[in-house]
């Protein structure tokens, strides 16, 4: 079990909302760990990660928005299903030469969204995903191995991914389930939410907002008021970081 001395973190770009290390801190103080502490690594360009992976006693850290993705050229070695996903959200540190990237958004997702999947599938099997980051990555991972079928929304126009312009009655009539895997609404900037045509949602629909704070998201919010059921990402984030407290205990 870990023991003395010993530091883990969160990596992120804007993330004082993060309910990380309030989780972690609770943990330790029930499994009884009095020298273990949980920090937030706040930085605005994915190299200072070079400089945290130099801090003594560092022997994990969990990865958000916005460099799931980029952290990976960090990295020493990265378990074969972040491979496959293309995303990393836990890191373990045996030594300088042995930094080792996992993924456990996936098991997160999945079993948060499996708690309404018949549900679902009586709605529909067709999501549209929003973002196109290392979080949309590990749900599309999850919703290929269950046999839905998605599209990303991005920003931007790029080949195979719909824009947010692009979002009309007809595609959210066939897209019935919604899935927010961008910071849009998180706090402190709650007045914001995901630009898609909220009047053509129905109850008909199911959103799903990986967003955890605010509870409910304006994306959410809008969702709700026009009858469709609504999920936020709490249970997601308990669950992968549970997964990853088990990846720091491996020996």
């Amino acid at each position: 079990m870990i023991n003395n001395q010993i530091l883990f973190g969160l990596i992120g770009k804007n993330i004082v909302y993060s309910f990380s290390r309030n989780f972690f801190l609770e943990k330790f103080k029930k499994e009884s760990l009095y020298n273990v502490d949980y920090k937030i690594f706040d930085i605005n360009q994915i190299d200072k990660v070079s400089h945290i992976f130099k801090i003594p006693y560092l022997k994990g850290c969990n990865v958000t928005i916005p460099y799931k993705t980029n952290i990976i050229k960090f990295l020493t070695k990265v378990d074969e299903k972040a491979k496959k996903v293309g995303s990393v959200n836990v890191i373990k540190i045996l030594d300088k030469k042995n930094i080792i990237g996992y993924n456990t958004d996936v098991i997160g997702f999945e079993l948060s969204f499996k708690k309404d999947i018949q549900f679902i599938r009586e709605k529909s099997t067709k999501v549209l995903i929003l973002g196109t980051g290392g979080a949309a990555k590990a749900v599309s991972f999850v919703l290929k191995n269950l046999n839905f079928s998605y599209k990303f929304v991005s920003r931007n126009k790029k080949k195979c991914f719909l824009s947010y312009d692009d979002l009309n009655q007809d595609i959210l009539e066939y897209y019935k389930i919604i899935i927010n895997c961008t910071p849009v609404g998180t706090y402190p900037n709650t007045n914001f939410c995901p630009p898609i045509p909220y009047q053509f949602v129905s109850k008909k629909h199911y959103f799903y907002d990986l967003v955890y704070n605010p509870s409910k998201s304006l994306f959410l919010k809008k969702a709700e008021k026009k009858g469709a059921i609504i999920r936020n990402g709490l249970k997601m984030l308990y669950i992968q970081a549970n997964e990853s407290w088990k990846i720091w205990n491996q020996s």
